[in-house]
């Protein structure tokens, strides 16, 4: 056995583990971060541990493998904020945090604070390194949990404000990876016989079936084989909005987003179903549209191969325990039915009509420009292999719902609730995927949270593409906002939702980035051809009309 230190340790693990970028706040695990340079391990010193926290969630998702983000003590409570969408959006996170040292707790010891309850509702575990010894443990289970079932983030809170208690001291050890843990899913497991015999039995009975896929789906890697068995056994397809790239949206058993974020089209398929197999999907409020998707009389079954989500909101299902893929697989590889060409034409009926309405607004090329015009361009523009990474609100709903992905080498993925996630979330995509074309989509209150990390991007050479939706507020709030002042006087309601007129074109050009203005819709498309020639981080400020709303199946401007 080797004799390391703890740092030493940290880092040879995490690199036998396949990590080759950790997101932090200094001072932490110093010596750790120089033993990974040797290593190969980049190290990516961010200005705010949530930002940390979101680019090692955004490397998460993108790659499918854990993502490493780490603040000392002081920072244990911000990088625990970071982790509410790692949680929500089942993404491995290995958090790692300094804490005072066992005989400094209880007595008011600087800066510190009990961490454990802090990470209670965002992690799977939470653990204490209070020793060196206990390392090669601990880091072999924080792989283990993270990527295992659904996976979620977890937390290691190492002796040391700094962790360099732990970091400093020696241990004889060999350092040892479970292999199945570099990645997610961890392990594919399939359904029993049983469980087969039941669903096909369903399915062959079935006149108008549907499969719902979710965020699990995607980490499943259901696609090709979701794409070639529904048409084979004329099953339509509707995803929540984190699968949205499931399919090509031109696939014909494809109708779109269900849900609240949605496309009409797809709602009109989950109501007119007559048996939903929800494969992969937690079956959210926002995805069943506040579960009155499917209809009552819908026969239901549920597949997910963590046995904590089946049955959650639908008693009546039938539950199977299996990892998407697999189960899918396993579908495909027997008798489903089929025959169903009616139903898939009905299908398309839907989706026709929508595509139709969707026309008449992404064609509106008025100034100032639409959102949803823009929502068209980059339907065209996107290069066929990019990854668009999308905010919450607005931002989710426009890129949700009119955004198309025609090339099966496209991504999408999606803020779980935290507004400002999707531009730190975007540096940490493009560090887990270097040749890709990355492309947030965010508004300008989002973009504010974490603009600052365009000297992160800068400083480190991580070239991603932001389009910021431009419209001065907070716009998702005032139909509400309006509601409430309805019949009082409303000079001072844009205290309340507004900002000022911001240039982010010239904010980006402060920190030495490509920063480019788009004011009318005729600047966009070389716009986005200079951005994806460059070879520094790029924002295109998109000045766009602050009236207009998405509703759920499309866009409105509001009276």
């Amino acid at each position: 056995m080797a004799v390391l230190t703890g740092g030493a340790f940290i880092a040879q693990t995490l690199h036998a583990y396949g990590v080759d970028h950790v997101f932090f706040v200094d001072a932490i695990l110093r010596r750790a971060l120089i033993e990974m340079e040797p290593l190969g391990i980049r190290r990516v010193l961010t200005h705010s541990e949530k930002a940390a926290a979101y680019m090692a969630d955004g490397y998460a998702r993108a790659g499918n493998r854990p993502g490493v983000c780490m603040a000392q003590s002081v920072g244990a409570a911000n990088l625990a904020a970071g982790l509410q969408d790692a949680w929500l959006g089942q993404s491995p996170v290995i958090a790692i945090t300094g804490r005072q040292v066992a005989v400094n707790q209880y007595r008011n010891a600087y800066q510190e604070i009990p961490h454990e309850p802090l990470y209670a509702a965002v992690t799977r575990q939470s653990a204490r390194a209070d020793s060196v010894e206990q390392l090669p443990h601990l880091l072999r289970a924080a792989f283990r949990s993270c990527t295992s079932a659904t996976p979620r983030p977890v937390h290691l809170d190492i002796g040391g404000h700094t962790g360099d208690v732990v970091g400093a001291a020696t241990l004889q050890a060999e350092v040892t990876c479970d292999a199945p843990f570099r990645v997610v899913p961890a392990f594919r497991p399939g359904a029993s016989a049983q469980a087969l015999a039941r669903v096909r039995a369903l399915l062959q009975r079935s006149l108008r079936p549907v499969v719902m896929v979710g965020r699990a789906a995607m980490v499943s890697g259901v696609g090709t084989v979701l794409g070639e068995w529904c048409r084979h056994a004329g099953v339509a397809v509707v995803a929540s909005l984190d699968a949205k790239a499931v399919l090509v949206d031109d696939h014909p058993c494809f109708a779109g987003v269900a849900g609240t974020y949605s496309r009409g089209c797809a709602n009109q398929v989950l109501e007119a179903a007559d048996l939903v197999l929800m494969v992969g999907t937690d079956t959210s409020d926002q995805a069943t549209s506040g579960w009155t998707l499917p209809r009552p009389a819908a026969a239901l079954v549920q597949v997910d191969a963590d046995p904590l989500e089946l049955g959650r909101n639908f008693a009546c299902a039938e539950l199977v325990q299996a990892d998407p893929r697999t189960f899918l697989e396993q579908l495909a590889g027997a008798a489903t039915g089929g025959g169903r060409d009616s139903w898939l034409a009905e299908v398309g009926t839907f989706v026709a009509a929508w595509r139709a309405q969707a026309e008449i607004w992404c064609r509106d090329d008025a100034v100032p420009i639409r959102p949803a015009w823009l929502c068209r361009s980059l339907s065209r523009l996107l290069p066929e292999d990019a990854l668009l990474v999308a905010d919450t609100g607005y931002a989710s709903q426009w890129a949700g719902t009119l955004v198309d992905l025609p090339h099966p080498g496209q991504r999408f993925l999606r803020a779980a609730g935290s507004l400002g996630w999707a531009f730190p979330a975007s540096l940490g995509a493009r560090c887990a995927l270097p040749d890709t074309p990355v492309v947030c989509f965010t508004g300008d209150g989002g973009f504010m949270y974490h603009a600052g990390e365009l000297e992160t991007a800068r400083r480190c050479g991580i070239h991603t593409v932001t389009v910021v939706n431009n419209n001065s507020q907070l716009a998702q709030g005032v139909p509400n906002i309006d509601k409430v002042y309805e019949g009082r006087d409303t000079s001072r309601k844009h205290e309340i939702h507004a900002f000022r007129d911001m240039d982010f074109a010239r904010l980006a050009q402060a920190h030495d980035c490509l920063g480019l203005r788009v004011e009318h819709p005729s600047q966009f498309e070389r716009a986005f051809a200079q951005a994806l020639a460059s070879e520094l981080p790029v924002v295109i400020d998109v000045v766009t009309d602050p009236a207009s709303r998405p509703v759920s199946g499309g866009p409105a401007r509001a009276a």
